[in-house]
């Protein structure tokens, strides 16, 4: 009798594709936040200064990603770069977070000429692709994270206004609304109290959705030479810096794309995770 046959059917552990792929995000998740806060972890060598000796060197096990034209290690420059690119992205959602929640909160509870007022400009908003409305927005006000954070920012408050204005409609026709708005509470307080809460998930849940694309658009503006100005570095601008050199030196972009590329994934990963969580 084999070992295999002595365990019971039903304690063989057995892992699903989306258990690993789980797991996968999460460990990537985990390592964007340490890049953000700790990148000395990872790396001691210095990203704005290189060895003139040690230019466009290939991925070695000394250096990961290999060097750049400055001699520069890229890895190090990723792992730095990730601290402008990540803050950049959690400014900008934050801004779609607030000032749509605020709009379709509002919109929803109040309805009539406010509703029509807030939704033609959601409908605005979301005629113009996220992507171009930021360049729009960091083209008027000048290069710089600060900038293209709001820029996409803006661009985030249509998709968070539609859900929150959806939820807010669904939630002030329930009993325990009435209930409240009978027994003499304050539109402030019905709002507070009871519709904001209880369309809180949806919303949530749409987080990680857009910071995958605010992560994007930010890389995106970077790359088009809005984002920090060099050496500092951040993704898109390290994806800029290595397009002139992808016949000799194909890792200065290849890698750091790919780094985006997986952190976007995994926010996707989550975001669905947490759809799943509300069942959405």
């Amino acid at each position: 009798m084999t070992a295999t046959a002595l365990v019971p059917e039903q304690t063989r552990i057995r892992l699903h594709p989306s258990d690993i792929a789980t797991t996968l995000a999460i460990m990537v998740l985990v390592t964007v936040v340490l890049w953000t806060f700790v990148p000395s972890w990872f790396t001691t060598q210095d990203p704005l200064i290189g060895d003139g000796a040690s230019k466009f060197l290939p991925p070695s096990l000394e250096h990961w990603f290999g060097t750049d034209r400055a001699g520069r290690d890229t890895f190090t420059r990723v792992v730095h770069g990730t601290r402008n690119t990540v803050y950049g992205a959690i400014i900008g959602t934050s801004i779609g977070l607030v000032v749509g929640t605020v709009l379709g909160v509002t919109a929803g509870v109040l309805r009539g000429p406010v509703d029509a007022v807030v939704m033609r400009l959601v409908d605005v908003l979301l005629a113009l692709p996220g992507f171009l409305l930021a360049l729009c927005i960091v083209a008027a006000f000048g290069p710089g994270t600060t900038h293209v954070a709001i820029g996409v920012g803006i661009a985030a408050v249509a998709p968070f206004a539609r859900v929150a204005r959806g939820e807010a409609l669904r939630v002030v026709q329930l009993e325990y609304v009435d209930a409240a708005r009978v027994s003499g509470a304050t539109p402030a307080a019905v709002l507070f109290r009871h519709v904001l809460p209880n369309s809180a998930g949806p919303i949530v849940a749409l987080i990680p959705t857009e910071l995958g694309s605010t992560i994007l658009n930010i890389a995106g503006l970077g790359f088009l030479g809005y984002g920090a100005p060099p050496p500092t570095p951040e993704w898109g601008t390290l994806l800029s810096e290595g397009r002139d050199y992808l016949a000799n030196a194909w890792w200065l972009t290849t890698l750091p794309g790919i780094v985006v590329l997986i952190a976007v994934l995994a926010v996707a990963r989550a975001g669905r995770l947490l759809q799943r969580h509300f069942r959405i």
